[in-house]
């Protein structure tokens, strides 16, 4: 579609032929069988709203607010139509006439101020023992009492939770760091803020596999949130002061390096595809945002095209004893196109048991279906984590903290020993087994 067009709600609107196969991939529309949280349905309140026809009252807002942002229905639509977009869009309008919830401003505030949240996530870690139950196997924990907030407790109560790390990710590592032998080059991890203060493994990870291949590599410590929470929540004026600031910061560096890798699918979408659709009525920004795009990549894309690494694998000759199941993220695979490279990459050392349908939706959603919303979160959660379990695989892997962060809850509601690791930390285990 035409991108001048991609934001003329009526022109989209009046281009939806109403096919309806939309709908049986929709993830919303299959735990809430609606014709109004269905994507055509979306599509036409849309145009309805657009034409001044309909009035963005609460019940409006709960259904516009009732979409996960999977993009399943972009990709079988015939005409291509950017639901999801259209309905990040309103999402803002949403925020500017019911404003946003506290806890989601306090959290946006720490996105936007590193040295605040890396203060907090310091205070976590020294005091988190005291609340929470942490299994540092599968890296969740539960708390230890239950939340007396009555609007809160639905969000926590029996809950699988991320924990925070003892050092982040940013503050662990130098800024540049030298390969061991001649390099083949240089490039710049983006680490995402998950891989940053808890799951921050995936970093060490990435930074063993890139010294075995003989790469110098930058660790860009400015970087900041890419703005993935605050966008799909509506929250426009968190939006455009990190993708600014980032901008400006990614500038300095960008010609110095071969890629910004990301090791997270949500991370690596936001920044080489969503920060064009957000900048798109300011011309001079969205194309500073072009000008990096393309040094953007998901980190198993990046090794398996640029690197030998797939070569190094097999070479080695090394068999890992877990079976491995791949969800494949939706800002990866839907967004990206990417979910070849991780397996061909997984498949050297590893068995792979493909789960009934990786393409499903895990049920994360962003910010606003993991909190009040968090009822919609389980329902899709509790049958992804069935699918999973049907595999008989120890292992499910996905390149995306925001999946991980759901799944392992998921699967911890339903008992099962499936356990969630980030390809890059599979594959540098292989590695390290040689």
């Amino acid at each position: 579609m035409d991108k001048d067009k991609i934001f003329d709600f009526t022109k989209i609107s009046d281009e939806c032929i109403k096919c309806g196969k939309c709908k049986p991939v929709c993830t919303i529309f299959n735990i809430n069988a609606d014709e109004t949280t269905s994507p055509r349905g979306f599509i036409d309140l849309l145009g309805s709203y657009k034409r001044g026809e309909l009035e963005l009252d609460r019940d409006v807002k709960n259904i516009f607010e009732s979409c996960f942002l999977c993009t399943a229905c972009v990709e079988v639509c015939p005409n291509s139509l950017p639901t999801d977009m259209m309905i990040e869009q309103v999402r803002a309008d949403i925020a500017k006439k019911y404003g946003i919830a506290w806890y989601k401003r306090f959290f946006f505030f720490l996105l936007r101020h590193r040295f605040v949240m890396d203060l907090l996530a310091k205070l976590g870690w020294v005091f988190q023992t005291c609340g929470l139950k942490i299994d540092k196997q599968t890296q969740g924990a539960k708390l230890r009492f239950n939340l007396p907030i009555e609007k809160i407790k639905p969000m926590v109560d029996g809950r699988t939770l991320p924990f925070a790390d003892r050092k982040s990710f940013l503050n662990t590592y130098p800024s540049n760091i030298k390969a061991k032998n001649t390099p083949k080059g240089k490039v710049a991890i983006f680490i995402g803020c998950m891989g940053n203060y808890a799951y921050t493994n995936i970093g060490k990870s990435l930074l063993y596999i890139l010294d075995r291949l003989d790469y110098d590599v930058m660790i860009p410590k400015k970087q900041l949130c890419c703005g993935a929470p605050a966008y799909f929540t509506g929250d426009f004026d968190t939006v455009d002061y990190l993708v600014k600031k980032n901008i400006e910061y990614f500038e300095t560096f960008i010609d110095d390096v071969e890629a910004i890798i990301v090791p997270e699918a949500t991370c690596s979408a936001m920044i080489n595809t969503d920060w064009e659709h957000f900048l798109h009525n300011q011309p001079q920004w969205l194309q500073r945002a072009k000008k990096i795009s393309p040094k953007v990549i998901m980190a198993t894309k990046w090794l398996e095209n640029n690197t030998k690494l797939k070569d190094i694998l097999q070479q080695s000759g090394k068999k890992m004893d877990d079976i491995i199941t791949y969800h494949n993220p939706c800002h990866a695979k839907k967004m990206q196109g990417i979910e070849k490279e991780p397996r061909e990459l997984l498949k050297q050392n590893y068995q792979l048991e493909e789960m009934s349908d990786p393409n499903s939706c895990c049920g994360f959603g962003g910010v606003t279906m993991q909190s009040e919303k968090y009822h919609l979160a389980k329902e899709v959660g509790n049958k992804k984590a069935k699918m999973i379990d049907d595999t008989n695989a120890t292992i499910v892997s996905a390149e995306c903290s925001a999946c991980r962060m759901q799944i392992t809850d998921s699967l911890n509601r339903i008992d099962s020993k499936v356990i969630f690791k980030n390809p890059i930390e599979l594959i540098a285990d292989a590695l390290q087994n040689r």
